[in-house]
């Protein structure tokens, strides 16, 4: 695993290198900050959501700068630290969130947050644009974002280093809505309800920037978060895993 060199962002200064996309995210080896899931030896009882909703319509952004899904009490607290460049947490997306949300969150017994990480300067423009519309439609994006990102990847390799070296000579104002518009981003975001003039005002916005650029020195710090994905359960750093790994963690917690 490639760990994201990635503390105060500069904007304007430089565009990280395409490769460092496709690099920083990946597997956290056991030895390198993982610690112990909690275990139960009961199963843990399900508990009914609000009349008329399930607990995965119940949505919050947190005081960490996340954003959560489920039963705010529930017993089993899950954090996902997550980078929207990251092809290992697109995987993880995929393959599991729909079981999660199901089986798990609905369950009562699971609640679910993504704090955003920060790999490299394409995760601060999509989070910039998945973060610009209401709490309730951060997670959908995020969803929706990690599926399309194989585009994402294309239209940049498409686009070449040229190309995206020479966004450095734009204006520092311009440089993010232009990242966004080669990369796809923009057509990704407009298309699902973020018009373009939101989608601009809210890639330059500098100061929520350099707070996600904050959040993450700050879990790398704090939490030895150095990968994506990097999974919480009830404050255990358990390291990095597919969601079949996962998921055997969160039974082992008494999710069964």
């Amino acid at each position: 695993m490639t760990r994201p060199v990635f503390r105060k962002i500069v904007l304007g200064l430089a565009l990280a290198p395409l490769a460092l996309g496709l690099a920083a995210c990946g597997k956290k080896d056991p030895a390198d900050g993982g610690t112990s899931a909690p275990i139960s030896s009961e199963a843990l009882a399900k508990v009914a959501a609000p009349a008329g909703k399930t607990w995965s319509d119940v949505v919050a952004k947190t005081a960490d700068g996340g954003y959560r899904i489920g039963n705010p009490e529930a017993p089993i607290k899950l954090v996902e630290y997550g980078a929207l460049s990251c092809s290992h947490c697109a995987k993880f997306a995929t393959d599991g969130f729909g079981t999660l949300r199901d089986t798990y969150i609905n369950s009562g017994r699971v609640s679910y947050e993504v704090r955003f990480f920060m790999l490299n300067i394409y995760d601060i423009a999509a989070t910039l644009q998945a973060t610009c519309s209401s709490t309730e439609a951060v997670l959908p994006l995020a969803e929706q974002f990690w599926a399309w990102q194989p585009n994402m990847f294309q239209k940049l390799q498409a686009a070449g280093e040229a190309r995206l070296q020479g966004i450095q000579n734009l204006p520092k104002n311009q440089q993010m809505a232009a990242l966004s518009e080669v990369s796809g981003m923009t057509e990704f975001f407009t298309s699902r309800g973020i018009s373009r003039d939101q989608a601009n005002q809210c890639l330059g916005d500098a100061a929520k920037a350099q707070a996600l650029a904050d959040q993450t020195e700050k879990a790398t710090k704090d939490l030895n978060i150095t990968g994506t994905p990097t999974f919480l359960i009830n404050g255990s750093n358990v390291g990095s895993m597919e969601f079949k790994e996962l998921e055997a963690k969160l039974q082992e917690a008494g999710a069964r």
